[in-house]
């Protein structure tokens, strides 16, 4: 029987939306569902140690968050740069976009931009007159739920502590609860995987397996292919890695991803029924209703049991989204 959309909603009252971090990283709560006797469980995350096996791996994700979002000098348009093809080009999400059609200028911090080519999904590419330099001119693009605009503490808090790989648009969220002391205490690998705008955009369709996958670009050292493939489980920090990982997976599947270097872009689309082939334990946040990163958890632990956590969390008052609490399954 085909699964729908509306089959991953969940009530959630606003007010247990994480608008700001907590003032510690490691300060949250963390909810463990058991995925074989389906327990639940209310724990801190500074309890995480305590549930790693002999010769587990971490995997996380070092991308660093790009502060993407730039204003024209107007105020009038507001751009969401997304990919640098070039010093001096960018691919970028205008609003609104009718004001911005082929040929047309604008100007950020002094510097011009003209639309060179619009593509099919309404990106604008946009060639500055001088390198676009977003540390100077731009901001973060938190996630619209939050409500507000970027605050100091954000340069710091909407980034890991282990972030080095710049080119994303938002934040491996699972990992910003780590401190670098409780990492280094824990056997970890990276990959790289840029989280772009396609994180935040719902599933519009009726029937699950009918949404098309947004991709995103990814990079996997040779020492971590090899980690992951002698580890005696790969426990995934986030949504992001553990679609790293299952693609490659599924393109190679034994003994769980081919010997690296691998670079590329993936589209994966993980939902029930999908068997998990490279991931055996996963840390995540708590995710948007309907979303394809919420359809990826009940694949990983089963519909019904990650829809009962939810209910526990909600009833629990965690907090949820970005800057909110967490959730492992193992």
């Amino acid at each position: 029987m085909s699964l729908h959309t509306s089959d991953f909603n969940f009530h959630l009252p606003d007010d247990l939306i994480a608008a700001h971090p907590l003032a510690e990283r490691s300060a949250s709560r963390m909810l463990v569902v058991h995925r074989a006797s389906g327990r639940i469980e209310h724990r801190w995350f500074r309890d995480f140690p305590s549930y790693l096996q002999a010769d587990d791996l971490l995997v996380l994700n070092d991308t660093k968050v790009l502060p993407a979002r730039v204003v024209s000098d107007d105020g009038k348009i507001e751009l969401l740069c997304l990919e640098r093809p070039s010093d001096c080009q960018w691919r970028c999400l205008v609003r609104p976009g009718k004001r911005m059609k082929l040929g047309r200028s604008l100007s950020v911090g002094g510097i011009s931009g003209t639309v060179t080519e619009v593509f099919a999904n309404g990106d604008r590419l946009l060639r500055w007159s001088a390198p676009l330099d977003l540390h100077q001119h731009g901001q973060l693009a938190l996630p619209h739920y939050m409500g507000r605009p970027q605050e100091a503490a954000d340069l710091e808090r909407y980034q890991t502590v282990f972030a080095r790989e710049e080119g994303a648009i938002a934040a491996p969220t699972a990992g910003l609860h780590f401190t670098p002391e409780m990492l280094e205490k824990l056997p970890h690998a990276f990959l790289t995987l840029h989280v772009g705008v396609g994180t935040f955009r719902p599933v519009s369709v009726e029937v699950v397996a009918d949404h098309v996958m947004h991709s995103e670009n990814y990079q996997v050292t040779a020492a971590t292919a090899a980690k992951v493939n002698t580890a005696a489980r790969v426990v995934a920090v986030g949504t992001t890695v553990t679609r790293v990982l299952e693609h490659l997976h599924t393109a190679h599947p034994a003994p769980r991803i081919a010997p690296g270097p691998h670079r590329g872009a993936t589209d994966i689309f993980i939902h029930p029924p999908y068997q998990f082939g490279a991931v055996g334990g996963l840390l995540t946040n708590f995710h948007l209703p309907q979303s394809t990163l919420l359809m990826l958890v009940c694949a990983f632990a089963g519909r019904d049991l990650v829809l009962e956590a939810y209910r526990q969390a909600v009833a629990q008052r965690y907090r949820f989204y970005s800057y909110g609490d967490c959730m492992l399954l193992v």
